[in-house]
């Protein structure tokens, strides 16, 4: 096979050849990603020798998109000089073509290999090709349904919210402070932010800050500083002693998200005024830790939110089923309503699972036989179940939006995400594209994507544009840590904190995210080169790793996202190879 196609390379036809090449192994992919959707339903069944195989796949899909983006440029390249070579067959650039042309060649043969060996696994395990399978879904109009929706509706919580806002505003609160605080998913954060939306013009001035489990304690008072009101030329002049002067004199309340430690408290409260002064400024906190709680704000300060019992869990999921038509259950079938409800059990009362599991319904036919499939997916054990939810919700989702969504854990925890900047690294790696390439239809494409995931209660809204347009995201931490797992399990992406040194998986990384400078420079001191590296995340204090990727010249890098300290003071020095790297996008 492999000299048939090679004797078949002569210098007037090898274009041809090499065009023929890229289809098959484009045409390859999309049939590994088809195949891939079956094997995940299957490995959700629990067989681990699925999940293996899944890897598998992934990993050969991955290096024929590494092959195609290794050899289009030169295919491409190909095709501009066929009229020199019809016209001029002894000129000098013929060896090197035809080198390159039979290199290509054989990995080809290499990725047939592989797909014959992958193929009669596949057989065996019975998992077939879904591209054809619409999945139940429904399509939705997401643009308008999702321009204006209300997102800080809260079920089942008017009584935490009441007796968080009698004590927030009692004048003899101790220590100022009031702390949230329970297990994840039961609504901290929306109850949280409810609750300082309806306060803060009570009060002088205002802010709220995602502490998150990685804190930035300069970057968070920084972001503070500009809600209350320190002017630009103070931040810049002396941020902690102006801030902490501004709040001094001024009745303040600061709801603070998501504090994983003390000691991160400890560095903030070195520049907020004590809150229990006749002044009456006050602190909001929301924690999974009650211990935290205890420490800022005195036991009297916990407020500890309890799973919504199974009156309110219902009336959560119905809302969310039919949020956006008149529907209700009266026109469902009673077996159809007794299926929610045995979903919604299933829930154990926690919010974030019912509202993910009912985004995923929405988007699928309202009939029993699909309920069904749903609910025979799902666990008995309320943890178990937690999980599985949140992963069951991933594997529901389109082939196409699987990455997207795992490209939300590359970035850090509680990081706000821009919509404009997440389309573009979509862009750059392909996940969304268009056969003739039209910009406006693959932003078209993209937005779907966004408000789908949206729908699904997967990533929240952050911020809006001035005429109501979807701005930024977050997303939920279980979701982020589920991101993560997922990346780390299909080798999408690694964080830095699950990076292994063995130089087998140190080949294979193809999309890592640093947090720090230290663990970095170590990792990139003291591996080898990642060569199939096509995106690079690091959230760095310096930007040193300019001229890391200029010193590795990573061939088949598409997206280089670096975002320093907003006090960094450094130059940025970008060497010329960063610019000449042919697969970079972003």
């Amino acid at each position: 096979m492999l000299y048939s196609w090679k004797s078949a390379l002569s210098r007037r036809n090898a274009f041809v050849f090499f065009e023929r090449g890229h289809r098959l192994a484009a045409e390859r992919n999309e049939t590994f990603q088809a195949y891939i959707d079956d094997a995940k339903d299957k490995a959700t069944e629990g067989d681990s020798r699925v999940k293996i195989l899944i890897k598998d796949i992934q990993e050969l899909a991955g290096d024929v998109e590494d092959l195609l983006d290794e050899f289009l440029p030169k295919i491409h390249q190909s095709n501009k000089c066929k009229g020199a070579i019809c016209c001029c067959l002894k000129t000098a650039c013929i060896p090197s073509h035809a080198s390159f042309a039979n290199e290509f060649a054989m990995e080809i043969e290499k990725i047939k290999k592989r797909v014959v060996d992958i193929d009669r696994v596949r057989t065996t395990y019975n998992i077939v090709d879904t591209s054809n399978n619409n999945n139940d879904c429904i399509p939705l109009d997401r643009r308008r349904l999702f321009l204006y929706a209300d997102e800080t509706e809260v079920i089942g919580l008017d009584d935490d919210f009441n007796m968080l806002q009698a004590k927030l505003l009692d004048q003899d609160l101790p220590y100022g402070v009031v702390s949230i605080v329970g297990m994840p998913g039961l609504g901290k954060t929306t109850l949280a932010k409810k609750l300082y939306r309806h306060v803060r013009d009570q009060f002088v001035c205002s802010g709220l800050v995602y502490v998150s489990q990685q804190p930035r304690g300069r970057e968070i008072l920084l972001d503070i500083a500009k809600q209350v009101g320190v002017t630009e030329e103070a931040r810049k002049d002396n941020l902690e002693d102006n801030l902490k002067s501004l709040l001094k004199t001024k009745r303040y309340v600061i709801l603070s998200d998501d504090i994983w430690d003390v000691e991160i408290w400890d560095y903030l409260k070195l520049y907020l005024p004590e809150c229990d002064s006749k002044i009456g400024s006050r602190i909001i906190l929301t924690s999974r830790n009650s211990n935290i709680g205890r420490y800022v704000g005195g036991v009297t300060s916990l407020h500890v939110l309890q799973p919504l019992d199974s009156k309110n869990s219902f009336e959560l999921f119905t809302t969310k089923i039919f949020h956006f038509d008149n529907n209700d259950w009266a026109s469902a079938s009673p077996n159809l309503v007794n299926i929610g409800r045995d979903i919604v059990g299933r829930c154990g009362g926690i919010p974030l699972a019912i509202v993910v599991t009912a985004g995923m319904l929405r988007a699928r036919e309202r009939t029993e036989h699909v309920w069904k499939r749903v609910i025979e997916s799902m666990g008995h054990k309320i943890h178990d179940e937690f999980a599985k939810v949140l992963a069951l919700s991933y594997n529901d989702l389109p082939i196409a939006s699987r990455p997207c969504f795992l490209y939300f854990g590359l970035y850090p925890e509680d990081h706000e995400i821009r919509a404009f900047d997440l389309k573009n690294m979509w862009f750059a790696e392909k996940f969304i594209a268009v056969n003739s390439g039209n910009r406006r239809e693959a932003e078209d494409l993209a937005e779907d994507v966004l408000y789908d995931l949206v729908s699904r209660n997967l990533i929240q809204i952050a911020k809006r544009t001035y005429d109501g347009r979807i701005s930024s995201f977050r997303i939920h931490d279980l979701l982020h840590s589920l991101c993560v797992e997922l990346g780390k399990e299909s080798n999408f992406f690694h964080a830095e904190h699950s990076l292994s040194g063995d130089p087998y998986n140190v080949s294979r990384l193809r999309r890592i995210t640093f947090y720090s400078d230290n663990v970095m420079n170590d990792f990139f001191r003291s591996n080898p080169k990642p060569t199939k590296l096509r995106a690079l995340f690091c959230f760095t204090k310096l930007p040193g790793i300019f001229s890391v990727v200029a010193r590795l010249e990573f061939k088949l890098l598409h997206v280089l996202v670096v975002v320093t300290s907003h006090n960094s003071s450094q130059r940025f020095i970008i060497s010329n190879k960063i610019g000449n790297m042919s697969c970079l996008r972003y």
